[in-house]
């Protein structure tokens, strides 16, 4: 199909516009599809009837499609160097259902008719618009709703998002909290672990400020009120707060602003130290104060937290010190007791005695372990070494027993193994829970003989002139004191010049790893690696050098006895002589 006509007024016009709308009715153009066309058309006749002159209009149904071309007429050809064609197309979906329709005539009621109906599209639009209106006025109803949750959704999430933040820093300083104060803890278990393990009071008081700096305090200085008279003592003016922690008993705080310490009181800054803070905790015991401790802190104030564990590190480092100095006295007496027991050797012409006691590093240092050396009516030597069993003063007290018993029955007479039967009955009555272990030996003038015996005690070591070494452990009789009638034996062994014999307690020889039997052998080694010229210039020095590497652990738990018997190279025996005093 294809119609031209020319159009030259608004009645061609009219005419094209109508004709147009009602062939794509006809062939099935879509209402919207046809106002569109409709008006694209009413657009560019206006355009045309404004310029004026005769313009062509084309219309083509073919393949389909419904086309409109307009352009301008052969007969003006002045239009045509200035417009170019136009043309606009439709989809026809379906062929024409009946005759197509002509060009509507020019009668004006015909023409208004054909107007009328053509805004029959324009109304379908209309009422399309109109759904389509009250469709997006729903949607946009919804989307408000929806943005409205959408925004109270975000509020919520806003809110939870700062409640779990709010959460998480509380969590986070809860758990710093709780691993400072585990650290604080951990360092007070561990400091008063290291302050009670000594009893050097010395010692403590040097450990306190190394513990302390530079974690806790930058500086910490202890003043000992008893180290007053120590010329070694630092000397000066204290601060005003020390001095008054030092008559109350109470910490002080000395600064320009109050520190608002728990269980300390503030005081106006130091005179000595104006520009410092200053934390002065006394040194408590069960009666007075022994000193104060004075800090300075690591930063800029206190922690409250951390002043509190001060405060009660130094309350147990008092007590520390209290107790290191009460064990210090209480050592002191206990030694000076010990060696008030322990008898001086008488000088021999011919014989040389040395004898070394060592007491444990542990305890007291009092113990049952002692030596002794005299001489009986016949002129022999009478040298013995023991050890009660048990350690403090009452192990101490028997020991001296048993010295004192020993000698009121050598004056009598009678050989080692008599007089350790009769140690025994007189140990066994006087303290029937009580035992004791000892060897004695006898040398006699003119007699190149040894006579020895032995109790439950480790056996005598005896060194040749030449060097060898053998050790004495002939069949020994039982511990003294034990419920057991018993008649200890005697032993002899031939003694030549130059010999020496060295009597021991077993804390010389035993260590719990290892043993006694690998200690008499180190024992028997160091005995015989001296020469026998030192032995004979220098036993007092030869018994040094034998502890020496026999005691290389610098700590015992048990007193250590050691008492050496040198024959001099060039005498035949020892000699009858008077005894002079000791070495």
């Amino acid at each position: 199909m294809n119609q031209t006509w020319p159009i030259n007024t608004v009645a061609d016009a009219a005419r094209a516009r109508i004709t147009t709308a009602r062939v794509a009715a006809a062939h099935g153009v879509p209402p919207l599809e046809r106002t569109r066309l409709g008006a694209a058309l009413s657009a560019r006749l206006r355009r045309c009837l404004t310029k004026g002159g005769t313009w062509q209009f084309v219309l083509t149904v073919a393949r389909g499609s419904l086309r409109v071309d307009v352009s301008p007429s052969p007969a003006s050809p002045s239009l045509a160097d200035g417009e170019r064609p136009w043309c606009v197309t439709a989809p026809c979906p379906e062929p024409a259902a009946g005759p197509v329709p002509d060009a509507v005539a020019g009668d004006p009621t015909a023409l208004s008719e054909a107007l009328l109906g053509a805004d029959e599209d324009t109304a379908l639009v209309l009422e399309r618009l109109a759904e389509q209106e009250e469709l997006v006025a729903f949607h946009r109803e919804e989307l408000h709703q929806t943005n409205q949750g959408v925004l109270a959704l975000h509020a919520e999430l806003d809110a939870a998002g700062r409640a779990q933040r709010e959460a998480f820093a509380a969590e986070r300083a809860a758990r710093r909290e709780a691993e400072d104060a585990r650290r604080r803890l951990t360092f007070l278990a561990d400091a008063s672990a290291t302050l009670t393990a000594s009893l050097n009071h010395e010692e403590i008081a040097r450990l306190l400020p190394a513990l302390l700096v530079p974690e806790y305090a930058r500086t910490a200085d202890v003043w000992l009120f008893d180290d007053a008279e120590d010329e070694r003592a630092p000397s000066g003016p204290r601060p005003a707060a020390a001095v008054i922690a030092a008559r109350t008993g109470r910490p002080q705080y000395a600064a320009a602003h109050p520190g608002g310490l728990p269980g300390v009181d503030d005081q106006p800054p130091s005179a000595l130290h104006p520009g410092r803070s200053l934390l002065c905790v006394p040194l408590p015991t069960r009666g007075a104060p022994l000193g104060v401790v004075t800090l300075t802190p690591p930063g800029e104030r206190w922690n409250p937290d951390d002043a509190v564990m001060l405060v009660e590190l130094t309350r147990r480092a008092g007590g520390a010190l209290d107790n290191a100095r009460r064990f210090e006295h209480n050592r002191d007496i206990a030694e000076t007791l010990q060696r008030a027991l322990l008898t001086d050797l008488p000088t021999i012409p011919g014989l040389r005695l040395a004898a070394r006691y060592l007491p444990a590093t542990y305890g007291l240092n009092i113990g049952g372990d002692w030596y002794d050396a005299f001489r009986q009516p016949d002129g022999s030597l009478i040298t013995v070494i023991g050890d009660v069993t048990g350690h403090g003063l009452h192990a101490a007290v028997m020991m001296s027993q048993l010295r004192t018993a020993l000698r009121a029955y050598a004056v009598d007479g009678g050989s080692p193994g008599e007089l350790l039967t009769r140690l025994h009955l007189f140990l066994h009555h006087l303290q029937p829970d009580l035992y004791a272990t000892a060897v004695i030996a006898r040398f006699h003038p003119g007699e190149p003989v040894l006579t020895w015996a032995a109790a439950g005690h480790p056996p005598p070591v005896l060194r040749g002139p030449d060097g060898r070494v053998r050790t004495l452990d002939a069949k020994p009789g039982a511990m003294l004191g034990i419920p057991l009638d018993q008649e200890i034996a005697d032993h002899t062994v031939p003694l030549e010049p130059g010999s020496t014999l060295a009597l021991y307690t077993d804390g010389l020889v035993e260590r719990r790893a290892q043993g006694i039997d690998p200690g008499i052998e180190r024992l028997a080694a160091a005995l015989g690696a001296c020469r026998a010229e030192e032995l004979d210039a220098d036993l007092d020095g030869s018994a040094e050098r034998i502890l020496d590497p026999m005691l290389s652990d610098s700590e015992r738990d048990d007193d250590v006895c050691l008492l050496l018997c040198h024959i001099d190279g060039h005498a035949g025996s020892p000699a009858d002589s008077r005894p002079r005093p000791g070495s």
